[in-house]
């Protein structure tokens, strides 16, 4: 199950005690201290990985410990350092202090690595302690305890296309049409609940991610339907595609649907607007579908280059979209991936 928001607490590991021990040998009374440091606790470290879109993995995870250090041994013999945890998280996540709630870290790109918590430092043995007035210190200190930080994993997709429409407009038939992906699919509204994410791989082995975003309604910027949830997963889009139902089943008029996605992204965030775009008018086979694209491209006032026509169920006019979508995206300076 698909999984974009959680609270976690990461807590480094305590450094290991100091302790206080002797020399004890033959014919050498008064030996003196050598007592060992303790160990320094493990630190918790945040990685990017490119193969991970959910945090999926934290479901079932509320509290995550970095490993402790050894305490300190006799003949000045040093605690064993706790191991470092290096916790792996998608591409995109937030990393936010849950107090706070200042974003510690955007995670946008692959393979970063961010020191989240530090470990608690050693203690001192009791050698530490010796001194020219002191010769036999009875004195060791404890571990210093790790750094404890309950924080908020926020996942915002990164793709490079971004399917935007009403719900039951097709999206998910598109995507599978597109990349061969298993979604599901149903004939009634929000099929999708949550992210689809799949990607396109062309000749040249090159690729285009797709993010196929689910039905957004009038109000989703005040978190109607599925409303905030989702809109954020269309910040990081290179390119998006609005998807018009023009077949006029439910009675919907096709510009005013197109009305209604626009206004909620400008609502939600208004430079969503600058982002490149194409627009796909789909279920060309369905009966009124003629009249839907009628209407739509006369009340439309952009660049009538920008529309396609296709059907995502029957893969008609899906290729030169597919053509014109990857030009765009492999064009962008924003890409990921």
């Amino acid at each position: 199950m698909f999984l974009d928001s959680t609270v976690v607490t990461f807590s480094a590991g305590k450094g290991g005690n100091g302790v206080v021990t002797w020399r004890r040998e033959k014919f050498i009374p008064k030996g003196g201290p050598t007592g060992g440091n303790g160990g320094r606790g493990g630190s918790v470290y945040l990685r990017t990985d490119p193969g991970l879109f959910s945090l999926e993995a934290f479901r079932n995870k509320r509290l995550i410990n970095a490993k402790s250090g050894n305490d300190g041994g006799s003949n000045l013999k040093q605690g064993k350092n706790g191991e470092d945890l290096i916790v792996l998280i998608p591409c995109g996540t937030l990393i936010k202090d849950l107090k706070t709630n200042e974003i510690l870290f955007d995670c946008s790109e692959p393979n970063q690595t961010f020191l989240l918590c530090q470990g608690g430092r050693g203690g001192k043995g009791n050698h530490c302690f010796k001194s020219p007035t002191h010769q036999a210190p009875n004195i060791c200190t404890p571990g210093a305890d790790g750094e404890l930080k309950e924080i908020q994993l926020e996942l915002k997709l990164i793709a490079d296309v971004g399917l935007l429409g009403m719900p039951n407009a097709g999206k998910s038939t598109l995507l599978s049409k597109l990349t061969n992906t298993r979604v599901k699919i149903g004939a009634y509204p929000f099929t999708t609940l949550s992210p689809n994410l799949s990607f396109v791989q062309f000749e040249d082995f090159s690729r285009v991610l797709i993010a196929d975003i689910p039905g957004i309604i009038s109000g989703a910027h005040i978190d109607r339907g599925l409303g905030l949830s989702f809109l954020k997963h269309i910040e990081r889009t290179s390119v998006l595609i609005y998807l018009i139902d023009v077949s006029l089943a439910d009675g919907s008029n096709p510009i005013e649907s197109y009305s209604i996605l626009r206004n909620e992204l400008t609502a939600y965030r208004p430079e969503l607007l600058e982002k490149p775009f194409l627009i796909a008018l789909n279920k060309v086979d369905e009966e009124g579908a003629k009249e839907g694209i009628k209407t739509f491209r006369e009340a439309y006032k952009g660049d009538p280059s920008m529309i396609f026509e296709i059907s995502a169920q029957d893969g008609a006019g899906v290729g030169t979209l597919l053509e014109a979508m990857r030009s765009i995206a492999q064009a962008s300076d924003k890409r990921f991936f």
